[in-house]
């Protein structure tokens, strides 16, 4: 099994900041791109931002020069340090990994965690 585990969501003020964090575990053998989308109700999931294995990042627009997400090989995280946030930023964050378990598995499979809110107030 595999399993995503988000941490660090929370209420900030306009202007603050906030770190996500996303461990993946289990049955791993090699992880590609991981990244963090966000939703809210009655909206479909969104990209925020996504790294590749090389640590080559991509950003929605509306996140670009605010956002930064990086990640840790050897730990299986990603993280997403989130500056000068506004209350648009309010949403559900949901870390996803494309995750081979064995060496023996035909390709990777999309793995997705239980999500994490963060509050903007204004």
């Amino acid at each position: 099994q595999v399993q995503l585990v988000e941490s660090g969501g929370g209420l900030v003020q306009a202007g603050g900041s906030l770190r996500l964090s996303c461990a993946a575990s289990g049955t791993i053998f090699s992880i590609n791109t991981m990244g963090w989308y966000r939703q809210t109700p009655g909206k479909q999931r969104e990209l925020v931002a996504t790294i590749t294995s090389g640590g080559y990042p991509n950003y929605a627009d509306s996140v670009k020069a605010r956002f930064t997400i990086s990640r840790d090989n050897a730990k299986n995280t990603v993280y997403l340090q989130m500056n000068s946030l506004k209350p648009e930023d309010t949403a559900v964050y949901y870390c996803n990994a494309d995750i081979r378990r064995t060496y023996r598995d035909g390709g990777y499979r999309d793995y997705w965690g239980q999500g994490t809110q963060v509050t903007v107030s204004s």
